[in-house]
Formats: C-alpha cells, sequence, structure tokens
C-alpha cells in the first residue's frame, strides 16, 4: 500500500468508529446522521447509506469526488452527500463534516429556535447556534440552506425540523463540537425549565474561543 492508501484507509476507519460513537453518545438513533472527511482537495470519504453503524467496515466507506462521483466502494454514499458536497465547497478550511439528530439540539431545531451562549462551551461553535431554513432532506437545497447558516464564521447550525450539522478542520474537530452542541442543549433547556438562563455576551465567546484554541498546547 501507498501513503495514500494508509491515509485513505485510515480515515475510512475514523469514518466507521466515529460512526459507532454516534449511538454510543446519542447523537443519533438506528442509521441515522453522517459524518465525512475531507481526503484531499478533490476527494471525501463519507459515511454509507443505510448500512447499520455496527457493520460498517472501511471498505464499506465511499471515497467520493467533490463533484459527486464515486470513486471507490461498492455501497451507494450517504443520501446527505449534496449538503457535505456543499460544506466542502463553501468552506475550504474544513476537513470533516457531521450530522447528528441529537435529542436535545433537535428539540431546539423543532422549535426553530437557536441555542445560544448560556454556557461558555458554546464557544466551540461560536456565540450561538443558528438554525438553517427548512428543506427537504437529500437536495442540494438542505446543503445551500446549511452552508447558508454556517456562514464563514459558525462551526455549527440546526436543521430546522430535521438534526444539527456540525464542520471544523477534521473529524475528531467535527465531532468534538458535535457534541458540546448536545451538552450546551441539554444545559440550555435544563436552565429554561428552572428560570431564565444567562447567556454570555459575544466578545466573550471571542476570548474564550481564542483560548480554546490554545487549549493543551
Amino acid at each position: 500500500m501507498t501513503e495514500q492508501d494508509i491515509s485513505h484507509y485510515e480515515t475510512r476507519n475514523a469514518i466507521c468508529e466515529y460512526g459507532r460513537s454516534l449511538l454510543e453518545d446519542d447523537l443519533t438513533t438506528g442509521t441515522g446522521g453522517n459524518l465525512s472527511a475531507r481526503l484531499d482537495e478533490n476527494h471525501i470519504a463519507i459515511s454509507p447509506s443505510g448500512i447499520p453503524y455496527e457493520e460498517i467496515e472501511p471498505e464499506d466507506v465511499p471515497v467520493v469526488q467533490t463533484d459527486g462521483t464515486v470513486v471507490e466502494g461498492d455501497v451507494d454514499p450517504s443520501t446527505e452527500l449534496p449538503m457535505h458536497l456543499a460544506v466542502y465547497r463553501e468552506r475550504p478550511a474544513v476537513g470533516g463534516v457531521v450530522h447528528t439528530h441529537s435529542p436535545y439540539a433537535t428539540t431546539f431545531a423543532s422549535l426553530g429556535e437557536p441555542i445560544p451562549a448560556s454556557h461558555y462551551l458554546l464557544s466551540f461553535t461560536g456565540t450561538e447556534v443558528p438554525v438553517a431554513e427548512y428543506r427537504t432532506h437529500a437536495t442540494e437545497e438542505l446543503g445551500e440552506a446549511a452552508v447558508d447558516a454556517l456562514g464563514e464564521s459558525f462551526n455549527a447550525t440546526l436543521l430546522r425540523n430535521h438534526g444539527v450539522l456540525t464542520a471544523d478542520e477534521s473529524l475528531d474537530d467535527a465531532y468534538t463540537v458535535a457534541l458540546m452542541v448536545e451538552y450546551c442543549a441539554r444545559i440550555h433547556h435544563q436552565a429554561r425549565a428552572i428560570g431564565e438562563p444567562e447567556i454570555l455576551p459575544d466578545e466573550e465567546i471571542d476570548r474564550l474561543a481564542d483560548k480554546l484554541d490554545s487549549y493543551g498546547q
């Protein structure tokens, strides 16, 4: 195997592992949700369609060109491929995309309410988690709505009446953002059930984001 083959195999294997983590971390149910990672400027690897996460092997993970052409793998890519490709086209620095149906965050998506910064860990995503306009799943239009909501500065958006989309420099980072979105959604929901949550100002979130960038370095 060439170095590129090894790198691609490791990325496809990571998609398998994170797919199983989606279930273990209660970020989705069944075969819902999907994940992808950029392999190079012209290719991504994405979770396959309709296969239980426990059964996916690296060779099942399709490799797809950024024009949507499948170049490796015998299994169809996720039906949400258009949304993933839209993010990679519009955000060249993005290396990983995660789509979940996590319950607390999806509750806010169904309400059409952004998740505000009532907890400092929302700084992983931006000053809030915005809400993308509703579009039918697995369509180019949903990808456009998600990209519009993410803009240039957000690492996550709620998909109205659907779920959550996160994007970051790597699949590892995008998955961490998905965990943080769900955690912050749960905290905000619980706080609102008791009283009126205090929202951190944008300047503080920006300051926290800078600190998180250097955390552990």
